[in-house]
């Protein structure tokens, strides 16, 4: 069943152009990598989808439903978690806390409370250092929190930002390792931006290149691997 159906959508900063005429696609329980150079629009496409961005031309919807130009809160509520670059944590709450912060639009509380036991479950260093600063986390464990702070919303679509960034590559594979994880035992959706097409190739599922805010390629990620089409793409060999 398609979860997400992103048609023909352009947005602007200005008057620059960030997309293009972008179109994507997800289906239920399905892994997208999005990739591409830096200023490609990755990061604006996952914005545009959760709504903090505003396409100036196109349609998103989710489960049939438009969502293009409402607000962060009501797609949330829709069953869509962002997880932004950079993990934003906040350092002075303890981890519980920064976890509980995504259960406010909830009303299913007695299911919030086994949700947070799952994450810990997940991640059992945020359960063993459940009252700790998050400040005083790794990378990597910040990195595991905002995951886990994305799961309490119950999403049924979690889309994330360069969730590699930073981190040394035993974390990045301990950090998919969960994401894998999460997406087979909760049937989740997972929206991945990777600036890197390499993880994309490791883990599997589809990929969608963009460059200069156009989709110049997409395709199962495995076997984009296996010719010159993706570095071609990457770096614009061929264009004229």
């Amino acid at each position: 069943m398609t979860l997400l159906s992103v048609d023909s959508i352009s947005v602007s900063y200005g008057r620059l152009a960030a997309l293009r005429n972008v179109s994507l696609t997800m289906q239920e329980g399905e892994t997208l990598f999005v990739t591409g150079p830096n200023g490609a629009g990755k990061s604006t496409l996952l914005k545009a989808i959760a709504g903090v961005v505003a396409p100036r031309a196109g349609t998103i919807t989710l489960k049939g439903k438009s969502i293009a130009g409402h607000s962060p809160e009501f797609i949330a509520r829709m069953g869509v978690s962002m997880v932004p670059e950079g993990r934003h944590v906040f350092g002075s709450l303890t981890i519980e806390e920064n976890l509980r912060l995504a259960v406010g639009m909830r009303a299913d509380k007695d299911q919030a409370e086994r949700d947070l036991e799952q994450v810990y479950v997940i991640f059992p260093m945020l359960g063993e250092r459940r009252e700790r600063p998050a400040g005083l986390l790794s990378g990597g464990q910040q990195q595991m929190l905002v995951i886990g702070r994305a799961l309490m919303a119950a999403p049924g679509l979690i889309a994330i930002d360069e969730p590699s960034l930073g981190l040394a590559p035993k974390v990045i594979d301990d950090v998919y390792l969960a994401l894998m994880k999460l997406r087979d035992s909760r049937g989740l959706t997972l929206l991945i931006v990777e600036q890197s097409a390499t993880r994309a190739m490791m883990t599997g599922g589809r990929m969608i290149l963009l460059r200069s805010g156009e989709v110049a390629l997409q395709g199962d990620a495995r076997q984009l691997a296996k010719g010159d089409a993706l570095r071609n793409a990457y770096f614009g060999y061929g264009d004229h």
